[in-house]
C-alpha cells in the first residue's frame, strides 16, 4: 500500500456527510434483518432511534433495540455492559 492509497482514507468528512450515509443506510440494514448480526443491526437502530424523520420510525427502531438485547443471554449481556466481554 503506497501513501497515494492511503491518503483518501485520512481525508476530513463533515459531519452532515456521514450522518446523512448512516441515515440512508440504517433503513436498508434493518430490512435485511436476516442477514445482518445484531451489533450491526443495533447500531442501525440506535441511528434510526435517535434521527429517524417520523415518531413512528424512532419509535419502531428503539422497540427492535429492545427485541435484540432482549435476545442476547443475560451473561453476556453482563459482561459486554461491564466492558468484559471477550474480543
Amino acid at each position: 500500500m503506497t501513501l497515494q492509497d492511503i491518503r483518501p482514507f485520512n481525508a476530513p468528512r463533515t459531519t452532515g456527510d456521514w450522518s446523512a450515509a448512516r441515515l440512508a443506510e440504517a433503513p436498508a440494514v434493518i430490512a435485511d434483518v436476516a442477514h445482518h448480526s445484531d451489533h450491526l443491526l443495533c447500531i442501525a437502530c440506535s441511528v434510526l432511534a435517535s434521527h429517524g424523520e417520523s415518531v413512528a420510525e424512532r419509535r419502531d427502531a428503539r422497540a427492535l433495540l429492545f427485541v435484540i438485547d432482549a435476545r442476547r443471554p443475560i451473561s453476556q449481556a453482563q459482561r459486554e455492559n461491564n466492558g468484559e466481554a471477550e474480543q
